[in-house]
C-alpha cells in the first residue's frame, strides 16, 4: 500500500514522493476551466488548504506529468503555463508594521527570483504591484495565489497592535484589485474573512466559496474518499484497536468526521487528524497539537454564548470586522462549530450549530473550562475526576460542592449578572466529562436552566443569583419542569441551587427526587440527597455512547460500568 505523510503538504513532494493522494482535481477543475476566476477560500487550520494552493501551483505552471491517473487530466484542460506568484504568509506573523513590511518584501524577492525578474520599489504594496505588471508584459496573464492571508492578523485580534498591521495587510492585498487585468487566476485562503474597513473592503471582486456548495467538500475527506482511498489503512488501525471494520469506521467518524459548510452539503472529515490516526495506529486527540486558541476564549469570556443552544443566520457568516470580533462566526470559521442543520425564516436561512466531532468537543471544552475558571490543569484534572465519581453513585450534594471548584477562580471583573459566563463554565465541564448536557430548555411554561442526562437518570437543575435554594426549587414545581420527563423512564432528580452574588459561587441548595408514580399530573416529589437508580434496557445505544465517551477520555473500566449500567 502507498504511505501516508502527516509531515507533507506539498502537491509535487506528495505525488514525486509516491505518497497517497486522495484526487481533489475534479473540484478544482471546476474552479479553473473559465476563462478567468477570483476566489476567497476560507477554512480551519489543518484542513488542507497549503496543498491545494501547491496543487493548482502544479497545474498553472504546465506541470501534466504529475497528473497522470487523476480527475483533471483526463478533461479538456489545456496545460498552458502561467507566472505563479506563490505568497505563503504563514511566515509573515510580525510584531510591528515595519517587520511586516519587510517580511512581505521578502516574500515577493523570492517570487521575483524564481521567476527570472528583478524588483526595485522600496514600499511592499509597490513592490508587489511592480512584479504583477513587469511579469505581465513578459508573459502574459498571472496567476496570484495566497496562503493563510490572515495569518500576520491573527496574532493580534483584540489588541491595539491590530490596526496598523490591517493598514500593511490593505494596502498590499488592493494590488490583487488593481491589477485583475492582468490576472488568469487568483485564489487566497486563510481562516477567517474580514470586511469593512477592513482587509477585504478592497477586494469584492473575489467570489467566496466559504459556504459555496461548490467547495463544501473540496478540502477534508468525505465517508466515500475515506473507504476507497484508505482500505489498507481502515483494516490495519482494525487490527490494532481489536474491533471489527465496520466499528472502526464508527469510531473514524465519531472522532474526526462531522464538518459541513453548505447547509445541504455532506460532512468532511478533518484530513490531518484523519492521517495522523492512520500513522499511530491509535484514537486520540490531534487537535490539541494546533495551540491553545487563547484569543477565542478571552473573546468567549467578554461575551458568553449558551452553548447549548447555538444558531445564527447565514449573513452572520460572510464577514466581520476584526474590531469588533462575533464569537460564532469566528468559531465556525475557526473549526470550532460546524453547520448541524437549518431551517429557513422567510428569507433567511437559520444555522443550528455544534460541535462537528469528538476531537473538537473535548479540545474546545478543555480550553474554555481552563480559560474560564482560570485552574491549572492537575487541579481541573483531579476535580474531573471527583465529580464522574460523584456521578457515578449519584451523590449530587459532592457533585455541587466539587463544581465550587470550578467557580472558584472566576475574576471579580465578571459580573454576578452575567449568568451566560457561569452557564458557560457548568455547561463545559458536563461536556468534558461526556455527560450529556442541555442548558436554557424551553418548555410550555418556562426554561429549565439545565438538564443532565446519564443512560440512567436525569437530574433537572434551576439556579437562582441572588435567591434562595427554596425559591429554585418552587420554580421547578410551579412551572413542571419535570413533566417533559416523566415519560422517559429514567428517575429524574429536581436541583434547586442559590448562587452567591457575595461568594460569586454555588450556595445552599435543595434536593428532591420525582417518585416513579405521577401525582396530580407532574409526580411525587420526595426530598433526597441520593436519588434512586433503575435500568432502562431500551437505552442500551445511549448507554454505549456514555461508554465510547468516557473511554476516550481514558476512564477507568470499572467506572465506566458502573455510569452506564453496563455489565
Amino acid at each position: 500500500m502507498k504511505p501516508i505523510t502527516t509531515s507533507v503538504y506539498t502537491f509535487c513532494d506528495m505525488i514525486e514522493g509516491r505518497f497517497l493522494y486522495v484526487d481533489k482535481t475534479e473540484g478544482l477543475y471546476g474552479l479553473i476551466r473559465d476563462f478567468k476566476a477570483q476566489y476567497f477560500l476560507a477554512r480551519p487550520r489543518r484542513f488542507g488548504k497549503s496543498l491545494m494552493i501547491s496543487t493548482l501551483k502544479a497545474i498553472f505552471q504546465g506541470r501534466r506529468e504529475l497528473f497522470d491517473g487523476l480527475f483533471i487530466a483526463s478533461t479538456d484542460y489545456d496545460w498552458k503555463p502561467y507566472p505563479v506568484i506563490h505568497l505563503d504568509m504563514g511566515s509573515t506573523a510580525a510584531q510591528t508594521p515595519e517587520e511586516l513590511s519587510g517580511k512581505l518584501i521578502y516574500a515577493l524577492d523570492r517570487n521575483a527570483s524564481a521567476l527570472g525578474v528583478s524588483l526595485q520599489q522600496a514600499n511592499c504594496a509597490d513592490r508587489f504591484l511592480e512584479l504583477v505588471n513587469t511579469l505581465t508584459a513578459r508573459d502574459g496573464r498571472v496567476v496570484i495565489l495566497v496562503d493563510e492571508y490572515d495569518k500576520p492578523l491573527l496574532g493580534h485580534l483584540g489588541q491595539p497592535s491590530a490596526k496598523p498591521i490591517q493598514n500593511v495587510l490593505k494596502q498590499f492585498y488592493s494590488v490583487i484589485k488593481t491589477t485583475e487585468a492582468c490576472q488568469r487566476f487568483a485564489l487566497i485562503t486563510g481562516v477567517s474573512k474580514f470586511t469593512k474597513v477592513s482587509i477585504f473592503s478592497d477586494l469584492n471582486n473575489l467570489t467566496d466559496l466559504t459556504m459555496d456548495a461548490r467547495a463544501a467538500t473540496l478540502l477534508g475527506y468525505t465517508q466515500s474518499e475515506l473507504e476507497a482511498n484508505f482500505q489498507d489503512y481502515i483494516d490495519r488501525l482494525a487490527g490494532a484497536i481489536v474491533k471489527t471494520r465496520v466499528e472502526t469506521l464508527d469510531e473514524l467518524r465519531i472522532w474526526y468526521n462531522g464538518y459541513r459548510f453548505h447547509h445541504r452539503a455532506e460532512t468532511v472529515y478533518n484530513p490531518v487528524s484523519v492521517m495522523k490516526c492512520f500513522d499511530n495506529q491509535e484514537f486520540r486527540n490531534y487537535w490539541f497539537e494546533t495551540g491553545t486558541p487563547t484569543f477565542l476564549v478571552d473573546l468567549l469570556r467578554e461575551s458568553p454564548l449558551d452553548l447549548g443552544d447555538l444558531q445564527a443566520p447565514d449573513t452572520a457568516f460572510s464577514t466581520y470586522d476584526p474590531a469588533d470580533l462575533a464569537p460564532l462566526p469566528l468559531l465556525v470559521q475557526t473549526g470550532y462549530l460546524t453547520i448541524k442543520g437549518s431551517t429557513c425564516e422567510g428569507r433567511a436561512t437559520i444555522y443550528q450549530l455544534g460541535f462537528p466531532n469528538f476531537e473538537i468537543e473535548e479540545s474546545f471544552s478543555y480550553w474554555l473550562v481552563r480559560g474560564f475558571s482560570r485552574l491549572q490543569a492537575d487541579d481541573m484534572g483531579s476535580a474531573q475526576r471527583r465529580l464522574l465519581a460523584a456521578l457515578r453513585e449519584n451523590r449530587i450534594a459532592d457533585m455541587l460542592e466539587i463544581l465550587k471548584v470550578f467557580f472558584a477562580k472566576v475574576p471579580n471583573t465578571i459580573t454576578i449578572e452575567n449568568e451566560k459566563y457561569y452557564q458557560t463554565i457548568f455547561f463545559t465541564v458536563f461536556t468534558l466529562i461526556g455527560v450529556s448536557i442541555e442548558t436554557e430548555v424551553s418548555t410550555n411554561i418556562g426554561r429549565i436552566d439545565a438538564v443532565v442526562k446519564t443512560s440512567e437518570h436525569i437530574t433537572i437543575f434551576e439556579f437562582k443569583l441572588n435567591g434562595t435554594a427554596d425559591a429554585a426549587m418552587a420554580q421547578i414545581r410551579q412551572k413542571r419542569y419535570a413533566e417533559p420527563y416523566l415519560d422517559d423512564g429514567r428517575p429524574i432528580t429536581l436541583v434547586g441551587v442559590e448562587f452567591s452574588g457575595q461568594t460569586r459561587n454555588l450556595g445552599a441548595h435543595r434536593i428532591e427526587a420525582v417518585d416513579e408514580q405521577t401525582a396530580n399530573g407532574v409526580g411525587a416529589i420526595r426530598e433526597t440527597g441520593e436519588p434512586y437508580i433503575t435500568v432502562d434496557k431500551a437505552r442500551r445505544a445511549e448507554r454505549e455512547d456514555i461508554a465510547r465517551r468516557l473511554q476516550a477520555r481514558g476512564i477507568a473500566p470499572d467506572i465506566i460500568a458502573d455510569v452506564t449500567g453496563a455489565s
